[in-house]
C-alpha cells in the first residue's frame, strides 16, 4: 500500500482496504502490529512523528518514506 508517491488520507487507506477485501486487523497481523496501534494511526490518535506509529503510517501510505521525502 505504501507504493504511492503521494501520501494518502486515512479515508483513502480505509477505502483501499475495503476494495481489496482485507480488514485492518488482517493487515496489522501480517505486518506484526497490534490492531489498536494501526487504528490509533488511522484515526489520528497517534501523531506518527516517530517510532512504531511512524512506521505504520509509512507502510500504510499515510506518510512518504524517508527516501521519498529527501
Amino acid at each position: 500500500m505504501a507504493t504511492h508517491a503521494k501520501a494518502l488520507t486515512a479515508d483513502q487507506v480505509k477505502e483501499n482496504f475495503r476494495r481489496a477485501g482485507k480488514t485492518i486487523t488482517q493487515w496489522a497481523i501480517e505486518n506484526d502490529y497490534t490492531r489498536n496501534e494501526v487504528y490509533r494511526v488511522l484515526n489520528g490518535q497517534a501523531k506518527a512523528h516517530y517510532g512504531k506509529a511512524h512506521d505504520i503510517a509509512v507502510k500504510l501510505g499515510l506518510k512518504p518514506s524517508v527516501a521519498l521525502a529527501a
